[in-house]
């Protein structure tokens, strides 16, 4: 009972501490082995699970945005020798690091895979993160190759579909792909600002 009030309290503070705050931030907590809670905004290692989402302030990127993932996209990103940065800030964009993330419209897993996506790079199962982070930069790497590196063209499709940038001869005329497009170039911009050695921080 007093573990359960105690727990009860702290959730409470730190509702109020988001709240009071001018620039919102995400709340994670930790649990040890001697069930002893660590709340935080930034979280110094993978244990910590976010219990309260930032609102509507300025996103952070650094210690808070990394991910229990991070292995698996830098292994999967040098194999296909392509920007590990650029691969983080697609994942952000599309499920903020939800492998379980699935849209109305049917895309799955970390970066969003369609199901013809997925049947083309052979992804067996889009919500296992591996599988689901290998299909996308194969996808992503073939759309770079398609387009000559020119990278919000490939964004474009990545998001809208290649038959739609060829449509229009460009980036569609959609406010979706058009949004999409600028958060990911946003992310990207901030991960390669903040450096590895500060994500890599998260996981020693």
């Amino acid at each position: 009972m007093f573990i359960k009030k105690l727990v009860g309290f702290l959730l409470a503070a730190a509702t109020t501490f988001v709240a009071l705050r001018p620039a919102f931030a995400d709340v994670f907590v930790y649990k040890d082995g001697n069930g002893v809670l660590t709340f935080t905004n930034v979280p110094n290692h993978s244990g910590y699970k976010r219990v309260l989402r930032e609102g509507n302030g300025p996103s952070a990127v650094g210690a808070g945005r990394t991910t229990a993932y991070e292995d698996v996209i830098r292994s999967i990103s040098g194999r296909y020798s392509m920007d590990v940065d650029l691969v983080r800030a697609v994942i952000r964009a599309e499920s903020d690091f939800n492998s379980t993330a699935r849209s109305h419209k049917g895309a799955m897993g970390l970066m969003q895979l369609m199901p013809d996506t997925a049947r083309l790079h052979n992804v067996a199962d889009a919500f296992n993160p591996m599988d689901n982070v290998e299909g996308g930069v194969r996808h992503l790497k073939m759309l770079l190759e398609r387009y000559q590196g020119n990278l919000e063209l490939s964004l474009a499709a990545y998001n809208a579909g290649s038959g739609a940038v060829e449509k229009h001869g460009g980036i569609p005329p959609f406010a979706e792909t058009r949004e999409y497009v600028r958060r990911v170039l946003r992310f990207y911009d901030s991960y390669r600002g903040a450096g590895l050695s500060q994500i890599q921080r998260v996981h020693q």
